[in-house]
């Protein structure tokens, strides 16, 4: 029987100090398989800037939050940072969240929870990172960024910066239980959870 044998690098915390290592890991792994498609979760869109610097050459794609994400209106990507990625040659998505949709809303108003969320709870045991990951792979396939079926790099994180990194095949959302993850590349041991 044949094996692969592939370190992963655990975290003792999880955060934004871990970003420089997360990205190292990856582009690593990448270079090791071949994988010439990244993809980067970010917030205000730091981490997504560095992420384009680290994978100059690749096929980098930045994920947002939505715009009214938190605040209506609000669109958390800073214009430095969307300069800098675009400039470096990154791809910027902005969408609704695979995870966290209609399904949030029905939450807030009425107090239950759907599918989506409950989906997302689950993968949080993993980190909050791990969540982010897959649903960045589903986001970015939904738009025609990633293809379904090829291993892509998904890079994410616990709140800010990244934490977590996998190999992964992504899936549509409408066929997310085909959606494969390979290798866990680096991720918090243990990770807080973020309800977002």
């Amino acid at each position: 029987m044949s094996e692969i044998t592939v370190p992963a690098v655990y975290f003792e915390e999880p955060g934004p100090q871990n970003t420089e290592r997360t990205l190292e890991v990856a582009r690593e792994r990448a270079e090791q398989l071949g994988i010439r498609t990244i993809l980067v979760a970010t917030t205000t869109g730091a981490t997504g800037a560095r992420a384009v610097e680290v994978f100059q050459g690749y096929d980098v794609v930045v994920v947002t939050h939505s715009t009214g994400f938190r605040r209506p209106n609000e669109q958390e990507l800073r214009p430095e940072h969307r300069a800098a990625i675009e400039a470096g040659g990154g791809r910027i998505l902005t969408c609704q969240h695979a995870f966290g949709g209609v399904n949030r809303a029905v939450r807030k108003k009425l107090g239950t929870y759907l599918v989506d969320e409950i989906i997302a709870y689950t993968l949080r045991t993993f980190g909050e990172g791990t969540k982010v990951c897959l649903e960045i792979a589903l986001m970015a396939a939904d738009a025609g960024l990633v293809r379904v079926g090829e291993p892509c790099i998904a890079i994410a994180g616990t709140g800010r910066g990244a934490d977590t990194a996998m190999v992964l095949i992504p899936a549509n959302a409408q066929a997310f239980f085909d959606l494969r993850v390979m290798e866990i590349l680096a991720k918090p041991r243990l990770g807080q959870i973020n309800d977002g």
